[in-house]
């Protein structure tokens, strides 16, 4: 079996020549280039499978190697050292499989090596991806409005790279979809895609689900355990609400991403993971580093390609198009024929200013398809659901439980006399602060939200659960 033929584009003839040693040491094959222009010769006459790269070259920056590389051409890892970290994002977005930060370590150079030339391998060997054949889907996806269709370009542009993805964008607008479809549009979809919520997992127990534990770890570490980084060596590892992650956490995960090394919980050992991340968040994540809730040196590490996802109400006749192809999912789940949306449905569906989006038009979708009499959908929208701003009497015209109806008024200001709640749910107890909330707001959804800290899909969802009777 042949070597894999590696190229080390590096002008400084000691690190040169250790980085040789170990690759040749670990069965490669290496060609030395000292500048840009030995390393084009040997690029002309040869074929590599991977290349480390330095920017600094006497001749000329290493970054016009890769604005002129195509896919035939090797994997190339960036070495950079920490002042030049922007320029080795730079280069990632130009296609560069990887950065190392000088110094390097034997087992990450290794590690990324290996990394590279399997992808090459896989690159090789896989045949060409079919074309789509629905021009209204991808990946998941449906919708071809431009926003959408600048958000399949640049996945497809990036899929097979190694770098970080930063994906923004409001609640229920298809984060996880993004993760998913980059990691299936990779040559990593042979392996694992693993999704982990921040915000989900407790914090005292977030580490171990991230990088796993040994038995013994602590209280009810009962047996070894790995992680969802290990879980995903190979593949995607996929953190949704990054920004919910605590600050100790966030050191743990940038130490992680700079040497590729993981530790498990209660162990000493470090092992070697390759996983390509992708990270969510509904937050702004400038606001919560200027606030001190988020490390700006990690948000630069995961933020190589940034991704906004459009909300619903921006993206035009997606709207219709969604709901037409999610009825029809719907109904058939539902054991439905197939059911057509009435003309007053389409008005009210093209005029709602979906808060919650994607995720807030299915489940109105599901509600009106299995209430409905015959084959024709009425979607209604009501109780604050149309718009941002829910009217006082709306408010207070939602069916209240027989043991709320009796509460003093003081209950429902900011008294502090707690007698009152004795014998009711957390439920109930969280509706009279929401609804006392959204009285003193003025029926302002969006203003109540932001009082409360929280989204505003959350209280839409409670409401329309309320209205409901639940």
């Amino acid at each position: 079996m042949a070597k894999p033929n590696v190229l080390i584009i590096e002008d400084s003839p000691s690190l040169a020549l250790g980085y040789a040693a170990q690759l040749e040491e670990a069965g490669y094959l290496v060609t030395l280039a000292a500048t840009l222009a030995e390393a084009r010769e040997a690029l002309a006459g040869n074929s590599f499978a991977a290349a480390l790269l330095d920017l600094q070259l006497p001749d000329g920056d290493g970054l016009s190697l890769l604005e002129s590389h195509d896919d035939a051409g090797p994997a190339y890892i960036v070495v950079t050292s920490d002042g030049s970290l922007s320029r080795a994002i730079a280069a990632m977005r130009l296609g560069a499989f990887d950065f190392l930060v000088k110094p390097v370590s034997g087992t990450r150079l290794l590690s990324t090596i290996r990394s590279a030339v399997e992808q090459a391998k896989a690159g090789q060997t896989k045949s060409s991806k079919k074309p789509v054949e629905d021009p209204d889907t991808f990946h998941g996806f449906i919708g071809r409005s431009p926003a959408m269709k600048q958000v399949y370009r640049t996945i497809e542009q990036v899929a097979d790279s190694r770098a970080a993805v930063f994906v923004t964008g409001e609640s229920g607008t298809g984060k996880e979809v993004t993760a998913e479809a980059l990691h299936t549009a990779s040559r990593r979809s042979n392996r694992a895609f693993v999704a982990i919520n921040c915000g989900a997992i407790p914090e005292n127990l977030l580490e171990s689900e991230l990088f796993g534990h040994v038995k013994g770890a602590f209280t009810g570490a009962v047996e070894n355990r790995i992680g969802a980084a290990k879980a995903a060596d190979g593949g995607t590892l996929f953190l949704d609400e990054i920004c919910e992650m605590e600050l100790k956490l966030q050191v743990k995960l940038l130490r992680f991403l700079q040497t590729g090394l993981i530790q498990q919980v209660g162990s000493s050992r470090a092992e070697p993971v390759d996983v390509r991340i992708v990270c969510a968040t509904n937050r702004d994540p400038f606001r919560e580093i200027s606030e001190g809730r988020f490390r700006e040196d990690l948000f630069y590490r995961l933020n190589v390609i940034p991704l906004h996802l459009p909300a619903l109400r921006e993206r035009g006749d997606d709207i219709l198009l969604l709901a037409e192809r999610l009825a029809s999912s719907i109904a058939r789940e539902e054991g439905r024929d197939e059911m057509q949306l009435s003309t007053s449905s389409r008005a009210q569906i093209l005029s709602h200013a979906w808060p919650g989006n994607v995720r807030e038009l299915q489940n109105s979708l599901r509600r009106a398809i299995v209430t409905a009499p015959g084959n024709e959908i009425d979607v209604e929208l009501s109780h604050g659901a149309v718009g941002q701003i829910a009217s006082p009497a709306e408010v207070s015209s939602f069916p209240l439980a027989e043991n709320l109806r009796d509460l003093p008024d003081s209950i429902e200001t900011t008294s502090t006399d707690l007698s009152a709640l004795d014998g009711l749910t957390l439920a109930q107890i969280e509706r009279i602060v929401i609804e006392a909330a959204i009285k003193r707001h003025n029926g302002n959804i969006t203003q109540t939200a932001k009082k409360l800290a929280v989204n505003p899909s959350t209280i839409y969802r409670k409401m329309e659960k309320w209205s409901n009777g639940n």
